[in-house]
């Protein structure tokens, strides 16, 4: 058995594949399967992939396109290492990315281990650091830990992504963990139900991955082609919590995850036809699915996060959001708001 199989979805990826496979195939630890599922691409994406398969630790598959998430699933089903990683086909490890993964994953009993990560600008040739990757700030001081000892936080430390993350292979298997079946925001319900699930969580306070933002191959770079995914993804994670008896348990993690996800993605939409469209149906009638119809201001993290809802709440239905519970800072906080709204419509 493998110590770590690694899971590459890749789609039109050409341009970066090579240093994807290459930061993979050299790790220091060399006991990894490789498994590559092409996503029907159409580039030279999948010639790339078989001039690899020299290597008997990996396998090419190929489906027609389908998503990221249907093929990690594939990837999923034929997987034999004992933990599982993955990694999107424009990003890269740093070399030592599984050695350290694994040797902690191993030393805590994990099921679950979180590093940090940077980005890299194709356009500018800049490294960044990413502090959403792991949030210090909600992190609690020991050294392994589950969703009891943070049930505020357990979805706003790291990012919903699977690629900062090594998972136990059994651990999956056991608790029926799949991705969802859609382009994007398909990682959010494996992530999270992991996090949910997890007796032993740890992590690996440096930067060990580089996501590649800038270029059009990004998932992020598509949000207008399907502008809903990310919320029948929340409103699948509610539900799904919701029926194994935790939600209330970590609502507030979620509200506040659900609400940065919320506002995210409709600022993220720049066609402004789809951007409206998304956004009336939304707030007139979404908040309620995902769980964000009925909070409390005081609940809310991120101030920036809660100034744009209620700008987008205003734009999109035209009267205030009206809160459970408005403390006098954010009665101050909706003026400014009301404000701002006013002197959009007369510039309009």
């Amino acid at each position: 058995m493998p110590k770590i199989s690694v899971i590459i979805p890749v789609y039109n990826t050409e341009k970066y594949l090579k240093e994807c496979i290459d930061s993979v195939v050299n790790q220091t630890l060399q006991d990894i399967e490789i498994v590559c599922v092409d996503d029907g691409s159409t580039d030279s994406s999948l010639d790339i992939l078989n001039n690899y398969k020299k290597d008997p630790r990996l396998v090419v598959f190929s489906q027609k396109h389908q998503g990221a998430g249907c093929a990690r699933n594939l990837a999923l089903e034929v997987a034999q290492g004992e933990y599982l990683a993955f990694i999107d086909s424009d990003d890269f490890y740093d070399i030592d990315f599984c050695e350290r993964m694994y040797n902690k994953a191993v030393a805590t009993d994990s099921d679950v281990v979180v590093c940090s990560a940077r980005s890299y600008n194709v356009n500018d040739n800049i490294y960044n650091s990413m502090p959403s990757a792991l949030v210090q700030e909600y992190l609690p001081s020991k050294d392994v830990f589950n969703y009891k000892d943070m049930p505020k936080y357990i979805f706003c430390f790291s990012q919903n992504w699977n690629w900062n993350k090594l998972f136990k292979r059994e651990f999956i298997s056991k608790n029926n963990i799949n991705f969802q079946n859609l382009y994007r925001t398909n990682d959010l319900l494996f992530t999270c139900k992991a996090l949910v699930h997890a007796e032993r969580i740890s992590i690996i306070n440096e930067e060990l991955i580089t996501y590649r933002v800038g270029n059009s191959t990004n998932s992020q770079s598509t949000n207008y082609l399907y502008p809903l995914d990310f919320y029948e993804a929340f409103k699948t994670l509610r539900n799904y919590l919701i029926s194994i008896d935790k939600y209330e348990d970590v609502r507030q993690s979620y509200i506040n995850w659900a609400l940065c996800g919320l506002v995210y993605n409709i600022d993220s939409l720049k066609d402004k036809s789809i951007n409206n469209k998304v956004g009336r149906f939304l707030y007139n009638e979404g908040l309620e699915a995902i769980g964000l119809a009925s909070i409390n201001a005081d609940e809310i993290y991120k101030q920036r996060s809660y100034e744009i809802f209620l700008k987008q709440y205003y734009k999109y239905i035209g009267k205030p959001f009206v809160f459970k519970c408005l403390p006098l800072h954010y009665l101050i906080q909706l003026c400014n708001v009301q404000i701002w709204v006013k002197r959009r419509r007369i510039n309009a």
